[in-house]
């Protein structure tokens, strides 16, 4: 280890650049990070191949090996962790069970653990694919493992007042996109067919039930694309579909190509802890949107200046309605929306505020007996265990 540079271990539960709550929430600043003097060391819970079969039907003891094999991965990184100052976990260590490996590295490691989240995962909820491990979740552990934390970072106002139920060091860390190297581009609104567009991952999928009878009747009056970017193939009973495979290579092009965008949502708890990050990507691009008025969608749209608000049949017809027909006010819109992008939700905006979550302040935790702390820090330390081994083989053969 470099002396003087600080050690980050960032503890999430996919392969890098899949998931957009990694991607865009910490991922983004590893090279700020770097220049900042820290150096970062991501462990995922699953690595690439299990990622591919673990939000499909079926392949339940592939799954089940996946499970086993994170575990095992988690289990290996206790014997490292002394080396880290700042351990960042992405919503939990394991996907299922108690807060068992936050505890050890909170309390018996007494590290920095720097607990984020943009979703209320406090809140039951478990996909379709995988309904089983709902008997294995335990949401109630958000709670317990804020009040372990050093630092809580969440995605908007409601994540963090939930938060700090449990933990004074509460920080808002929106999720950003980087405005100047690659959400560096504006829709073009001069165009013959209008695209609406939708992107999101197959979780989000069922939330385009609800627009989805206003363009049914849109298209039974204009002639307009509907393009949706996700990495599951939707049903929708529209026309002129058209479905993209989501990829980190494509995801700015494919978006960039649209004018119009979308982000339903319904009107619950659930919805309430979302960062709005449809919105932010559409914005960044230049593409005014139509969303509904829940949660963190109301800060981030200013209806009539960079998008619409629609919770009706009939409201997301006319919204729609007025931005497909008007090119100068999907202009106008865009760049309005651009701005408070660059200003608010921005990598370039967020950069302080991201590294003010690695700060040198202790915390103030609960901490175990030294009698019983320092046993067990050596039995987890890999070294310790081979140095007595060999000096009890020594002394037993004198």
């Amino acid at each position: 280890m470099k002396k003087g540079i600080q050690q980050i271990l960032m503890i999430v539960q996919y392969p890098e650049n899949v998931s957009p709550c990694q991607r865009f929430r910490f991922e983004l600043y590893k090279d700020t990070l770097v220049k900042n003097g820290y150096e970062v060391t991501t462990k995922s819970f699953l690595d690439p191949a299990d990622f591919k079969i673990i939000h499909q039907y079926g392949f339940l003891f592939k799954k089940s090996l996946a499970l086993c094999k994170g575990f095992f991965k988690r289990l290996l990184l206790l014997f490292k962790i002394d080396k880290y100052d700042f351990v960042l976990v992405q919503r939990e260590f394991a996907p299922v069970g108690p807060p068992v490996f936050e505890w050890l590295v909170a309390r018996l490691f007494q590290k920095k653990l720097i607990y984020d989240f943009d979703d209320a995962i406090w809140l039951p909820s478990v996909s379709k694919q995988n309904r089983l491990a709902a008997h294995f979740k335990n949401a109630q552990k958000v709670n317990a493992i804020c009040k372990m934390a050093y630092c809580v970072s969440a995605g908007n106002q409601y994540l963090c007042n939930h938060a700090r139920q449990y933990n004074s060091n509460v920080v808002y860390n929106p999720t950003c996109v980087d405005t100047v190297n690659r959400y560096n581009v504006l829709a073009n609104h001069d165009v013959e067919k209008i695209t609406i567009s939708w992107t999101g991952s197959f979780s989000t999928l069922k939330y385009l039930a609800i627009v989805e009878n206003a363009l049914r009747r849109l298209q039974d009056k204009y002639d307009f694309n509907v393009k949706i970017i996700c990495n599951q193939q939707p049903s929708l009973n529209l026309k002129n579909v058209a479905y993209v495979e989501w990829s980190e290579e494509n995801e700015v092009s494919e978006l960039a190509a649209c004018q119009i965008g979308l982000m339903p949502l319904t009107a619950d708890e659930w919805s309430e802890g979302k960062c709005g990050f449809k919105l932010i990507q559409y914005l960044s691009l230049g593409i005014p949107s139509v969303s509904s008025s829940v949660g963190v969608n109301k800060k981030i749209i200013e209806a009539g200046v960079n998008g619409y608000f629609a919770d009706s049949d009939d409201e997301w017809y006319n919204n729609i309605e007025k931005l497909l027909l008007d090119a100068s006010l999907r202009k106008r819109m865009g760049i309005a929306g651009r701005q408070k992008m660059i200003a608010q939700y921005s990598l370039q905006s967020n950069e302080a505020n991201f590294l003010n979550l690695f700060t040198t302040i202790e915390p103030a935790i609960l901490t175990l007996n030294r009698s019983f702390k320092l046993p067990l820090r050596k039995l987890l330390n890999l070294r310790s265990m081979a140095q007595l081994v060999f000096r009890r083989g020594n002394a037993l053969n004198a």
